[in-house]
């Protein structure tokens, strides 16, 4: 049985639920009483979840080589408890847990005893647990297994949805969010209000230092969606130029290194250029050698992913390090992990201020029908580059047109056009995926 949104869905919800058992065990066993270790109302702790899929999908090919599978395990779940702690002070300004306490600890949130447990369980559950998921979901009819992923995902979105309005004590400064978990809970008053103060309670119990708020300085909130979106183009722009002239010095040719079909962008870039700066921007004081291994670690973890989803998606490997020493699948390798991480320090120390400093400059003069204006070409060249993509994919393989889009998309983004764009996008054969 192959990956797809169903069976991803299933390894979602199983491998979030065994993280809440896991979770609570553990909490309850050093505490000597039962400490409910989920934020939402189910149980399940959503991040083993997300792992888990990021591990089915990213490390497939690596089922073989067991050092490479308990690498790629230990660094993606490692970003992702990093990532999800961070994202989460960021949100609520709050610490939801703290390893400060333990050696080889970064920011708190990750220690190298629990990174060195994720990559253990993470290469057992992409080793054997997928396997014996998907056989088990062979067993279940099609028409079942779908309507029961559908009915479990909505309830899990609703579930997260209810516990973000709670913890994240959003109602009173966002009615329309109030209004939304009214409808989600149409019981009585009474017993949203027994929901709600169970939640916070479960929350104080089973996170402590979520308790303590941490300090909001004006560098932290000075971030808007529109700074946000002209980072990523700005991002996504200079990227492209760096790659197509270091093509130019390392192998002498011009390139295209384009991710879009219509402009010089590239996204893998621009999300990873926003990222950086959510996640760094209050991070000045750190020396030059922490953010260079953050750079090096997240950096590495996220052009692994954004290479194994653009290869589930697409069907395509856009770039393939074999014959570099130190790779992991040909997805990443030591070297350019390496640039990730003096890009960090550069951007960091270097580039953001400089930008923040134009923005600043130019913010009055940017009207907001400007970034209506970019966010929707941004969003259309996306959407025609995903489906331009996805059709090549399907025309090398044989498939007709089958609806007036996949005539329109042949006609205007034929193989050769796309091979200009693409030209280091490798076919994967069907077996592989």
């Amino acid at each position: 049985m192959e990956l797809n949104f169903y069976t991803l869905s299933v390894i979602y919800l199983v491998y979030s639920f065994l993280g809440w058992v896991g979770e609570t065990v553990v909490a309850t066993a050093k505490g000597r009483r039962f400490t409910n270790r989920g934020v939402a109302s189910g149980p399940f702790c959503f991040v083993y979840g997300t792992a888990g899929v990021l591990l089915a999908v990213g490390l497939a090919d690596l089922r073989s080589n067991p050092a490479a599978l308990f690498f790629g395990s230990f660094l993606i779940a490692t970003v992702v408890e990093w990532l999800t702690g961070k994202l989460l002070e960021r949100v609520h300004h709050r610490r939801w847990w703290d390893y400060s306490g333990k050696k080889c600890n970064i920011d708190g949130y990750i220690c190298l005893q629990y990174s060195v447990l994720w990559g253990i369980l993470g290469a057992v559950s992409v080793r054997w647990g997928n396997d014996l998921l998907l056989r088990l979901c062979t067993f279940v009819p099609p028409l079942l297994l779908h309507i029961a992923v559908w009915v479990s995902m909505t309830v899990a979105v609703l579930d997260q949805i209810g516990a973000v309005v709670v913890v994240g004590q959003y109602a009173a400064r966002h009615p329309h969010l109030e209004q939304l978990n009214a409808e989600l809970n149409k019981g009585s008053d009474r017993l949203r209000q027994k929901i709600t103060a169970s939640v916070e309670k479960r929350i104080q119990k089973a996170y402590p230092a979520a308790a303590r708020r941490e300090p909001t300085t004006a560098a932290e909130t000075s971030l808007r969606f529109a700074d946000l979106l002209w980072l990523f183009v700005i991002g996504a722009f200079l990227g492209d130029v760096v790659e197509t002239l270091f093509c130019r010095v390392t192998a002498g040719i011009w390139m295209s290194r384009s991710s879009l079909v219509w402009g010089p962008f590239s996204v893998v870039w621009g999300l990873a250029l926003v990222l950086a700066t959510v996640l760094l921007q209050n991070s000045a004081h750190k020396s030059d050698r922490s953010i260079f291994c953050f750079g090096v670690i997240m950096g590495g973890a996220y052009e692994y992913v954004c290479s194994a989803v653009g290869e589930l998606l697409f069907g395509v490997v856009f770039w393939d390090y074999s014959g570099f020493k130190f790779n992991l699948g040909g997805r990443i390798n030591l070297l350019y992990c390496f640039f990730w991480g003096i890009a960090a320090v550069v951007w960091l120390r270097h580039g953001y201020p400089l930008i923040a400093k134009l923005m600043a400059k130019v913010r009055s003069h940017v009207r907001p029908w400007m970034t209506v204006l970019l966010a929707v070409f941004m969003a259309v060249n996306m959407t025609v580059s995903a489906l331009a993509l996805a059709r090549y994919d399907a025309r090398t393989s044989g498939v007709e047109a089958a609806n007036p889009v996949d005539v329109v998309l042949d006609a205007h983004f034929d193989n050769a056009r796309m091979e200009r764009i693409y030209p280091n996008a490798k076919k994967v054969s069907s077996h592989a995926r």
